[in-house]
């Protein structure tokens, strides 16, 4: 950090920013668009997506189920109880990404180890909450599907699922969408699997092994700057690495105020793309960015708390799956995940501190991150460990582009259910999901915490 230190000092005077900004310009990324399109996975029913590749998905379609309803009620639609291969997370999608499924979702899973079923768990059925902005590239692919929440169930061989149309009281049910269809996640057991992060429990995966593949370089590439090339983690970082690191990162686009007083938090360690297992053979190539980040939004995901930390990295690897291979995303939605011990993982590809256009709060994916916690929070409470995590997680990056997180900003919406395309909207700095989108996310017992999140990332960079 020596030469990063020795670079500051010349960012005092206008001639030393021009200097500096030179400098920096063969260490900073080019923070533009480089997507490609990609190959869709193929769609086998009742078989593995991608036979041999880590993790698998079976699509089992929906059958109408003998339903007591009055004559002409919408039918209900499932599956009765039947043998399937290993998966750890359920799904139901359908056809139209647009369409709303009026119902109610309940599965029963048996599991491996002991052959028991579970009672019924409901699926929250969210729809299009969770989604790129309308008319990008991403949206506009002809690959997207309508979608439930994905629920994490642990390792199971058996299920059995029903759907049934409800409606608010006083109004008519109406038909369940076309193409439903049962997704069953495996979130295999990646080579690339691992962590060096700690856990409280025994870890779910091995130790990291061999050579990367190109795939896996090339995602880890963009980090280069923050980590070797391959690392399971990103390190943390004490105060005034960080804001060395700041330096090198931003300078060419801080202005003579922000070089007085940065104002950033400490990086915490974050475990990459590589340290949970992501299967890079699955997403499009190539990375999407914005121009900044000037919001941050909490989510939760909706995936029910029943897991441990050992076993988060395959829960992220388990939404990867359902978010690319049966809803059709480009990469995982959300930019960060947290989990129940307040690790940090890094979510879509393209870089920790770059700007990366996720697909998490449809309508704002624009001059935003997504930071999803692992997890349901309508009526349970996030640890104070997961807390922290996301408050230190916020201070950081919003540091990095200087965003004030206890202040609010404008983002332009890309079209919504709360704000029309092209709407200028006053939100938080730190915002949750529902302040972007009608919905229920990040649950009402997690929104209640973005206060105490925001007071303490604005402490943590130092803020007045």
């Amino acid at each position: 950090m020596s030469r990063i230190r020795s670079m500051r000092g010349l960012l005092a005077s206008s001639i030393g920013v021009t200097c500096a900004a030179a400098l920096s310009l063969p260490l900073t990324l080019p923070a533009t668009a480089v997507a490609a399109p990609g190959t869709e996975p193929g769609r086998l029913v009742g078989r593995s997506v991608q036979p041999g590749a880590p993790g698998s998905t079976q699509s089992l379609p929906l059958a109408p189920l003998t339903d007591e309803r009055a004559p002409g009620a919408p039918a209900a639609q499932g599956l009765p109880r039947q043998d399937v291969r290993r998966f750890s997370l359920v799904g139901v999608v359908w056809d139209d990404p647009g369409a709303a499924l009026q119902g109610r979702v309940q599965v029963r899973t048996r599991a491996a180890g002991t052959g028991a079923w579970s009672g019924w768990q409901d699926i929250e059925t969210h729809t299009g909450e969770h989604a790129p902005d309308p008319g990008s590239p991403e949206a506009t692919s002809g690959r997207l599907r309508g979608a439930t929440a994905p629920l994490w169930v642990g390792d199971s061989d058996g299920v059995e699922v029903r759907v049934r149309p409800e409606a608010p009281a006083g109004r008519t049910a109406a038909a369940l969408p076309t193409g439903l269809r049962l997704e069953l996640v495996d979130p295999g057991r990646a080579e690339s699997a691992g962590t060096t992060a700690p856990r409280t429990d025994t870890d779910d995966d091995p130790p990291l092994t061999g050579p990367l593949s190109a795939e896996t370089a090339a995602s880890a590439e963009p980090n280069a700057l923050l980590a070797p090339l391959g690392a399971t983690e990103i390190p943390a970082l004490g105060r005034a690495d960080t804001e060395d690191e700041l330096f090198v990162l931003r300078a060419n686009e801080m202005t003579q105020e922000q070089l007085a007083q940065p104002y950033i938090g400490p990086r915490p360690r974050i475990t990459t793309r590589h340290g949970w297992g992501a299967d890079e053979k699955v997403r499009e190539k190539g990375f999407l960015y914005t121009k900044t980040v000037k919001a941050a939004f909490v989510h939760h995901t909706a995936t029910g708390n029943n897991y441990t930390c050992a076993q988060a990295p395959s829960v992220i690897r388990g939404i990867y799956r359902y978010h690319v291979v049966s809803m059709g995303w480009r990469d995982l939605g959300y930019n960060f995940l947290v989990d129940k011990c307040g690790n940090i993982y890094e979510g879509r590809a393209g870089g920790v501190a770059k700007a990366v256009m996720g697909a998490h709060t449809l309508g704002f994916n624009n001059d935003s991150t997504g930071i999803a916690v692992l997890g349901t929070f309508n009526t349970a409470s996030p640890s104070a460990t997961t807390v922290k995590a996301v408050g230190q997680l916020a201070a950081w990056k919003l540091g990095l582009f200087g965003a004030n997180p206890g202040g609010k900003t404008s983002l332009k919406s890309g079209g919504g259910n709360l704000y029309k395309k092209g709407t200028n909207v006053r939100l938080n700095v730190i915002s949750g999901h529902r302040d972007g989108f009608a919905t229920d996310c990040p649950g009402g017992v997690l929104y209640g915490k973005l206060g105490s999140i925001r007071e303490q990332a604005s402490r943590l960079q130092g803020r007045p």
